[in-house]
């Protein structure tokens, strides 16, 4: 069995072939396993995607910026006969942030979400709708946190004029901002749907961005197995089996509301822990043997 581990074109790492060093980490760990495994860029030309038996959807980081081009290459793959993992299905799915709507329809806590369609208009009926002085507004493809703005009452017409430029290229979600998150995003890590470990991603003083190159911070604390369930739930709700999901979510009256649903090419937070990757290990064999 012949696998691939898929990432993205990054110049200053294009030589190792990978996109970052968890990556590579996991491609050292399968392959002492006795796995024959390579790295690849989803856009590669030159790779011969049909010697491999599975395709391993793992880092593919610029996808949204050229998202018709990515289904079309996972189709392409998948028509050949490999096995895509995480499921084609699922990751076309979950390329567009309207499969949050999805989510909620289930009766699963989800921070509410209304949709602008791509040209049309925004304006402060939200505050009002959501009860709320302050709004998110953020692409509904995208990846982390671009082109995603904060708009109150105070900045509106400025931040507006900004949006309605943004909407001449791609559909919006507008949701109240969470104050919640000032404590934290919660990401749980599952493994072919078992519950395997979670971070605490806690944004700098004034800033809402979660993410490290934002200036966010990380954290390993134990969660409560309440919350693991809950964040568990969302992966029942689903058609197929994932070999990874991170559920990115707050803490609400002490209840998990999801955020996103990460399921295409989320960072894990393996940390070079032999027990972290057995488990992704274990997961993979399960839906591969």
């Amino acid at each position: 069995m012949k696998i691939t581990i898929v990432g993205y074109k990054k110049e200053a790492r294009l030589s190792q072939g990978v996109a970052n060093d968890e990556d590579t980490e996991l491609i050292n760990f399968l392959k002492g396993k006795g796995l024959d495994v390579v790295p690849t860029i989803w856009n590669d030309e030159n790779v011969n995607w049909s010697s491999f038996d599975v395709a391993i959807i793992k880092s593919p980081w610029d996808y949204h910026n050229h998202l018709e081009e990515f289904l079309d290459w996972l189709e392409r793959v998948e028509d050949l006969g490999v096995k895509v993992l995480n499921p084609v299905e699922i990751i076309t799915w979950n390329s567009d942030k309207h499969y949050l709507k999805d989510i909620s329809e289930k009766g699963l806590p989800v921070i509410p979400a209304e949709y602008l369609d791509k040209d049309s208009s925004f304006d402060n009926h939200f505050f009002d709708l959501f009860k709320t002085d302050k709004l998110v507004v953020k692409p509904c493809v995208s990846a982390g946190a671009q082109n995603t703005i904060t708009v109150s009452k105070d900045n509106f017409n400025e931040r507006s004029t900004e949006i309605e430029q943004l909407l001449k290229e791609q559909d919006y979600m507008v949701q109240p901002f969470v104050e919640e998150i000032k404590n934290g995003e919660w990401s749980f890590l599952f493994f072919n749907g078992k519950y395997s470990h979670c971070s605490l991603k806690t944004p700098k003083e004034g800033d809402f961005r979660v993410q490290h190159y934002h200036g966010g911070s990380i954290s390993y604390p134990a969660p409560e197995p309440l919350h693991v369930e809950q964040a568990g739930a969302y992966l029942k709700s689903l058609p197929q089996s994932t070999l990874y999901a991170r559920v990115d979510g707050v803490l609400i009256n002490n209840s998990f509301y999801l955020m996103e649903l990460e399921l295409i090419e989320p960072y894990l937070f393996l940390n070079e822990d032999h027990h972290l990757l057995e488990n992704y290990y274990e997961a993979l064999m399960e839906l591969v043997s």
